[in-house]
């Protein structure tokens, strides 16, 4: 039984309510588990069953083996620090053969944090409050090697997301307490996003796709694509014609002295930013 997940509205700050909860946000990706006569499906949140990909997920560690359906994002952790890695995660995601799928739930094993649940003992649960949920769900589900519970904490968002800023961790969520879960977006339930935030030479653009290539300390670190306004793109392109320094078949070179003020994830292994967002142009 698949259940679309309830989405999250992005707030810029963190905030301090007694009337929610606060958890950290999980870099995984988006999980539903639906248990049913004892057989478990994973499914994504655009309903992609992924049952034969995440084999140590499927003893569920339900009391009673009941049918249940919980909610959770799932992801990999890094075996040296205990960190969350959000790359050994994709790599994860994107094994296809059965033995490739064995061996790295041996080698590199996923661990499902469960946020929410949302059936159990043949009741549908998403019209009772969540706080209430969050009871129902401690008492059913045990924690394994594999799957737990996510920890939370009550009225205290901005602790929570300064102790989250200072472990470079993704960011955190807040749920109101008497929300009951719904199919579409509320503004009951937000993330509060950890971005780091720096200043890039804009060194060249894409020719047949909106993109322009960032420059950091003289090495390329990724394309830039959202959250550039309108108004922001015809400036450059205005001004990026008398800067033309080279093209191939993909890009257009110029001298790097734009700069943009980005917000992004984090940087990757290989150096490049995760998920950049233009905030503005530096002028000096």
């Amino acid at each position: 039984m698949f259940v679309s997940p309830m989405p999250l509205v992005e707030r810029d700050t963190p905030f301090d309510d007694e009337r929610y909860i606060f958890e950290p946000k999980i870099d995984g990706h988006r999980l539903i588990l639906s248990m049913e006569n004892g057989i478990a499906r994973l499914y994504t949140r655009h309903n992609h069953e992924v049952t034969s990909r995440y084999p140590e997920l499927l003893r569920v560690p339900i009391l009673d083996n009941t049918d249940v359906v919980l909610d959770g994002e799932v992801a990999c952790l890094n075996p040296a620090t205990g960190t969350i890695d959000y790359e050994s995660m994709i790599e994860r995601y994107k094994l296809r053969k059965p033995m490739s799928i064995r061996e790295a739930a041996i080698r590199q094993p996923v661990h499902y944090f469960v946020f929410d649940i949302l059936r159990y003992e043949g009741q549908d649960l998403r019209s009772t409050p969540l706080v209430e949920r969050k009871k129902i769900l401690e008492r059913a589900l045990s924690s394994n090697r594999y799957m737990s519970p996510l920890l939370y904490v009550e009225g205290t968002g901005i602790d929570l997301f300064e102790t989250i800023r200072r472990s470079r961790l993704e960011g955190i969520v807040a749920k109101a307490k008497s929300r009951s879960y719904v199919d579409g977006e509320d503004v009951s339930w937000m993330k509060i996003m950890n971005y780091e935030r720096a200043v890039f030479q804009i060194a060249g653009y894409r020719k047949n796709q909106f993109g322009w290539l960032l420059r950091y300390q003289d090495r390329n670190v990724g394309i830039l694509e959202q959250g550039v306004p309108s108004a922001h793109k015809n400036a450059f392109y205005g001004v990026s014609k008398s800067l033309k320094k080279d093209e191939d078949r993909d890009f257009v070179y110029v001298e790097p002295s734009i700069q943009a003020r980005v917000r992004f994830r984090h940087w990757t292994r290989e150096g490049t930013l995760r998920s950049p967002e233009f905030v503005d142009f530096v002028v000096s």
